[in-house]
């Protein structure tokens, strides 16, 4: 099964993306993890891509493709999620063509519905623990009492300096200027789904699964 998680800045696509993995041995194909694994690649491919890059040059949607199509082309485990790409109908019609060409199939489109205001008061609240990354909520997941990150016990927790309510809602009408057209585009395929991505983790865990059956 190949699918596309959409939804904005902090909707939880990552954590979603993780548990499909987990559960159903999907590869999770997001965008800034393909760069960076090419980059340190030494291939053709990555050399183009560290190129661009030293540049300080945007990576073009060709080069994602390019990169999309070796991992097409490669173990296929429980099927694959794309995660942050498409983000324009550019590269929608770009991935449909190249999973035609492929012989691979889009599957479903999950959106991920949610209400902004309460997206922004939610991602204000978070912080990860620099030591391994595990997320906090000030709110729903606070930091252990101890101090003490649960995970790896480390002590040092971060907050990311455009996670204000400012940059926030500029990063959302950004996402929401270059992405609504994706949802008609998906709509009138007949692939995309909606879920509550401001429900409890486990809710919005099961209702994905409902949604791919």
């Amino acid at each position: 099964m190949n699918i596309i998680l959409l939804g904005p800045p902090g909707a939880g696509k990552g954590t979603q993306a993780h548990f499909l993995v987990e559960d159903r041995n999907m590869i999770q194909l997001s965008t800034g993890d393909m760069l960076r694994e090419a980059k340190d690649s030494g291939s053709e491919m990555g050399k183009i891509v560290a190129d661009v890059m030293a540049r300080g040059d945007l990576v073009t949607d060709e080069i994602v493709i390019g990169l999309i199509r070796e991992k097409l082309q490669g173990d296929k485990k429980g099927g694959f999620i794309f995660d942050g790409f498409p983000r324009t109908l550019a590269q929608a019609d770009a991935l449909a063509e190249l999973l035609e060409e492929t012989g691979e199939t889009l599957d479903k489109v999950v959106a991920m519905e949610v209400n902004d205001d309460a997206l922004v008061a939610r991602i204000t609240a978070r912080s990860t623990c620099a030591g391994c990354g595990e997320v906090y909520n000030d709110i729903t997941k606070p930091i252990p009492a101890d101090g003490k990150c649960s995970n790896c016990g480390s002590t040092e927790f971060k907050r990311r300096a455009d996670d204000n309510e400012e940059s926030l809602k500029n990063r959302l009408m950004e996402y929401y200027k270059k992405t609504s057209m994706l949802i008609g585009y998906y709509h009138a395929k007949g692939q995309l789904a909606w879920v509550n991505g401001l429900g409890e983790i486990d809710e919005v865990k099961a209702e994905i699964a409902e949604v791919l059956g």
